[in-house]
């Protein structure tokens, strides 16, 4: 189930040359169930980093993070990612080149009975308009027909929270814009709770309920 998302005063860093590197200090963050938020910036500023922290990648130094109820992160608190509830959509795609489209959509899905990852999988083909491109391998697909591909994949075990990490960069202008539309549209539609990373600004407005202007960390 879809859920909401709280980040209090989160501390991002790590260990350089000359001493800790500070990415962020006293980040907070609130998202409603079933809202899609942006980050917005250049890069640098953090943006995949807060992504990476909420889906355990990446070490809280300070600060905690809940969806819903639960502590993913926090004082004397870790989970790890596969215990989180967090679905992520890349901007590589990251299909499996040796898997089919239905092979790939079913993949997280795969301690289900066969009846059930058939039934799941096939209703999120067709919500992605592609449900005619199952026995077709990721080589076989356009570019916005493999992104679609992973968004229903990152949706086939109904994350609490999905992170997009600049999803549409690698397309070209037209196709960008259509697929921000259909993919807002899908998890609107589906109530998911989302996180988009983008420095592009249309695509943040098009996209997000909210959106978070974030700069580069400045050292006082």
């Amino acid at each position: 189930m879809t859920a909401s998302l709280h980040i209090a005063q989160l501390h991002l860093g790590y260990a350089a040359p000359k001493g800790l590197h500070t990415v962020l200090q006293g980040f907070d963050l609130q998202v409603p169930a079933g809202h899609i938020a942006s980050l917005l910036g250049p890069s640098g500023c953090g943006k995949t980093s807060v992504l990476r922290a909420i889906a355990g990648f990446e070490p809280v130094r300070a600060g905690s993070i809940h969806l819903g109820e639960r502590l993913l992160s926090g004082p004397g608190t870790h989970l790890p990612p596969e215990q989180r509830h967090v679905g992520m959509m890349f901007q590589e795609y990251g299909l499996f080149p040796h898997l089919s489209a239905v092979q790939n959509v079913g993949f997280g899905l795969r301690h289900s009975s066969k009846a059930e990852r058939e039934k799941r999988v096939n209703e999120l083909l067709a919500v992605v308009g592609l449900g005619d491109a199952g026995a077709k391998f990721p080589h076989e697909l356009s570019g916005g027909q493999q992104q679609r591909i992973a968004l229903a994949r990152a949706l086939a075990p109904s994350p609490a929270l999905l992170l997009l990490d600049e999803p549409f960069s690698n397309l070209d202008a037209a196709t960008r814009e259509r697929l921000t539309l259909e993919v807002r549209d899908i998890l609107r539609a589906a109530g998911q709770t989302a996180i988009l990373v983008t420095h592009n600004a249309q695509e943040a407005e098009t996209m997000a309920d909210q959106i978070c202007h974030m700069t580069p960390f400045a050292k006082s």
